[in-house]
This record gives C-alpha cells, sequence and structure tokens, in this order.
C-alpha cells in the first residue's frame, strides 16, 4: 500500500525550501547589483576614454590641460553631490591619496569627483573617481566605485599596469578594491 505524506512531513519540506531560499536569494540579488555596476563601469570607462579628442580639439583658447577637461567634463555634469563616505572593500577608510572631495552628479545619476595633483607626477595629472550608482550604497571601492588616473593624454584605470595576480588580489575582500577598476574591464569576475 502506497503512503502518502503527513500535513507535517509536507510542512517540514516547505520550512526547509523557504530557508534555502532566503540564504541564496540575497547572494543572487548582490550578485545581480554587482554585475550591473560592472556593466555600467565598462560603459564609462570607454566613454571617459573618448573625452581626450574633445579636450585636444575644444576650448582651444585654454592653454592649461585642467582647464580644457573641466571644459569638455561640463557637459556631463548636472549639479553638486552632497559629500559622503567611501571604504575599500576590506572595510578600512582611504588614505588621503585616494580620498575625494567636491563630488558632482552626471548626467546619468552617477557621482564623479577629479582630483588634480598641485605638481603632476610625471605625466599623470590627477585622479577621478566616479560612483556608478550615485550615492546608493554601497559605496564601495570595487562594487560601485572606480577609478581612473588622468594622464595629459589619455585616461587609465587603477592599476592598469600591475599583474593579474596583484589585481585579483586587491579585488577581493581582503584588498582594498582600487584594483577592481582593471580588473573587471580585463575579464576579472567579483568573488
Amino acid at each position: 500500500m502506497k503512503k502518502a505524506f503527513t500535513i507535517i512531513e509536507v510542512s517540514i519540506l516547505f520550512v526547509i525550501f523557504l530557508i534555502v531560499a532566503f540564504l541564496v536569494a540575497p547572494l543572487s540579488l548582490d550578485d545581480t547589483a554587482q554585475a550591473k555596476n560592472i556593466s555600467r563601469w565598462r560603459n564609462v570607462q570607454t566613454d571617459f576614454s573618448n573625452i581626450f579628442y574633445s579636450v585636444n580639439t575644444e576650448n582651444a583658447d585654454a592653454s592649461d590641460f585642467k582647464d580644457k577637461f573641466n571644459f569638455v567634463l561640463q557637459d556631463e555634469i548636472t549639479g553638486d553631490a552632497k559629500p559622503y563616505k567611501i571604504t575599500f572593500l576590506n572595510g578600512t577608510f582611504p588614505n588621503s591619496t585616494y580620498r575625494f572631495s567636491d563630488y558632482k552628479t552626471t548626467t546619468n545619476n552617477a557621482v564623479l569627483s577629479v582630483k588634480f595633483f598641485d605638481r603632476p607626477q610625471g605625466d599623470l595629472q590627477g585622479l577621478l573617481m566616479y560612483d556608478v550608482n550615485g550615492a546608493a550604497k554601497p559605496n564601495v571601492w570595487g562594487k560601485d566605485v572606480f577609478g581612473l588616473n588622468i594622464y595629459s593624454d589619455r585616461f587609465e584605470p587603477f592599476c592598469k599596469n600591475e599583474s593579474v595576480n596583484i589585481q585579483r588580489q586587491e579585488c577581493s575582500k581582503d584588498g582594498t578594491g582600487l584594483c577592481c577598476s582593471n580588473y573587471y574591464l580585463i575579464g576579472g569576475s567579483f568573488e
């Protein structure tokens, strides 16, 4: 004779399925959000790589690179953004090099900040911070915040000249997340 499931057995299975769903769903949602942020970053990085054509062809009256850069960038800026805190992937706060101020909102509701050096370091003129989802959380380097080195003739993602192993390590929960700016562009995956 075939025995059917009792209501208690069915209830226990239902509870087990709910527990598994509650454990898996947040991980899946976090992965989806991270994938969107990476996709946004790839698009932004491509857009910024085209800016130098504009820097060199527009506003010929400005002799200073910083003035030319700001002139071209003004079309992307819609207003000021409120200051907020950004952390590294490992939970620590950035040192002064990677702390930014004067946050601006962009036409696609992201947050951007540029820091030019008082004395350029060789061809390196400054740094650019870009939060792909605006001031919305998590505000963490490598999750939704990425960066570019600003040279007089190009943008380069942070850590572009580092080995893939260093980039992978820096783009882990124990790293700063700065190298994620390039690591995701070369096909690295978030972990």
